[in-house]
């Protein structure tokens, strides 16, 4: 199913969502960020999903960043916040989905790409991948929550380093400092090795979520989601609680619980 520049499929309980405009390298103009925005608030209320999975068409770009060519006529403060504010809710769609999001990064996120990478809440590499905050180079700032998002992944100090220096990352370098979760090997002389090896780096992240049952794993998600905010302790605990309560008298637990008493009873 495809929306525009944007293609969706779910299937065994994921939502895959493809940006794919590889000639523009994946450039995020307002029209795609839009589609994404729209994409994800849809599927928001699917009960039967356990995650999501994102990512760029091709394999030299996840997200290059925004696209100049769009942007180019945004030209007043008004018209820039305005920008800003409408990209904002469009990754806040991403940030605030109820279950986990997985950005596969199939090439760079560079500038708005990056901010989109760590909207989501996993990042895996493609062994030549590369994530970089240049706004800088532009001489812009970030823009659609990605600065805020980045220092709570990797600290103020750090973030300020990356920002300050527009600095890019190997998936090897993004690891070491938490803003990877996974790097595939592959071989870069070989492009369908490589998608091959990221596909198979996904699927391996995925297999542990997909045993999970839904209304579990929005319950881990919710209470990230509140601590992403700030919550007090005792709304956290409190969250915690009722999510517990939900899941204990779920039939799912029940199931499960059966089965590993059979299993001491043998």
């Amino acid at each position: 199913m495809g929306t525009g520049d944007v293609q969706v499929e779910t299937r065994d309980q994921v939502l895959y969502v493809l940006i794919d405009r590889p000639a523009k390298r994946n450039a995020l103009s307002r029209s795609v960020l839009a589609q994404l925005g729209t994409v994800f608030a849809a599927a928001a209320d699917d009960d039967s999903l356990l995650a999501a999975v994102l990512r760029g068409a091709g394999e030299k770009s996840f997200a290059a960043g925004g696209d100049l060519a769009d942007l180019a006529s945004v030209r007043s403060l008004a018209e820039a916040t305005e920008m800003s504010l409408q990209a904002k809710a469009a990754l806040e769609a991403i940030r605030q989905f109820p279950l986990p999001v997985i950005a596969a990064l199939n090439g760079d996120a560079l500038g708005g790409g990056a901010e989109l990478a760590v909207a989501c809440d996993f990042r895996i590499f493609a062994a030549h991948a590369r994530i970089g905050f240049i706004q800088g180079r532009l001489k812009i700032t970030t823009a659609w929550g990605g600065g805020l998002d980045l220092a709570q992944l990797v600290g103020p100090a750090r973030a300020m380093r990356l920002l300050s220096r527009s600095e890019l990352l190997s998936g090897e370098d993004a690891m070491r400092i938490g803003l990877a979760d996974a790097v595939t090997g592959g071989d870069l002389a070989n492009d369908d090795l490589a998608s091959d090896h990221l596909d198979q780096a996904v699927s391996a992240f995925l297999k542990p979520m997909l045993a999970q049952a839904p209304h579990v794993m929005r319950a881990f998600k919710a209470l990230n989601l509140a601590q992403r905010r700030g919550a007090g302790r005792q709304e956290l605990l409190d969250l915690e609680t009722r999510n517990f309560a939900a899941a204990w008298v779920h039939d799912d637990h029940w199931a499960a619980t059966d089965g590993i008493l059979k299993k001491e009873k043998t």
